[in-house]
């Protein structure tokens, strides 16, 4: 029990997790990728369920790494681009033991901010989550019962995806050896 409490201490230390991340970075520079962890700020949470039967939620969060909103103006109105990261789904035990799946949708700030002032923004980035997930995920989700849960800004544990962008020139070649320790890219 103590080298599992002592495990548990090491990994919700954040100077661990910061080393964790520069050697990840690190590595993935070596296979000719840049690496950029999207850590989730807190934003809204929808409920609702998937497959009309397991509940669900979607925490709609945000980031800077993630690329600004636009709006392109149209006859009738704007045309919006809205960047978003989505992690994979995630399945957590909630209250009771029941399982939950969650879902992060990340935003950039400036979305949120927007979706802050008003309702009819918040609508068309809560429609954005869902759709991505179901997109992305080949779920289906209950849209028509689909509501923000009032004073919870995330569900679960945050945890960080990676954005990867190959670098300018590509990956470098192979170790003539073949004995690389890293998998393939």
């Amino acid at each position: 029990r103590a080298l599992f409490a002592e495990y548990a201490a090491e990994l919700a230390d954040p100077e661990q997790r910061r080393l964790y991340e520069e050697e990840v970075a690190a590595l993935e520079r070596e296979r000719g990728v840049e690496v950029r962890f999207v850590h989730p700020a807190a934003g809204y949470v929808l409920r609702t369920s998937q497959a009309g039967s397991r509940r669900c939620y979607l925490n709609v969060c945000s980031n800077p790494h993630v690329e600004a909103p636009q709006a392109r103006p149209e006859p009738g109105g704007h045309r919006w681009a809205l960047p978003y990261s989505l992690a994979p789904g995630r399945e957590e035990l909630g209250r009771g033991g029941q399982r939950r799946l969650i879902y992060d949708v990340v935003f950039h700030p400036a979305a949120l901010r927007l979706a802050a002032r008003s309702a009819r923004f918040r609508r068309l980035l809560s429609d954005t989550a869902l759709e991505a997930v179901e997109r992305h995920c080949s779920v289906q989700l209950d849209r028509a019962n689909a509501t923000v849960l009032r004073g919870t800004k995330y569900k679960g544990v945050p945890q960080a995806p990676v954005i990867r962008t190959p670098l300018p020139g590509g990956a470098p070649p192979p170790p003539a050896d073949g004995d690389s320790p890293l998998p393939p890219f």
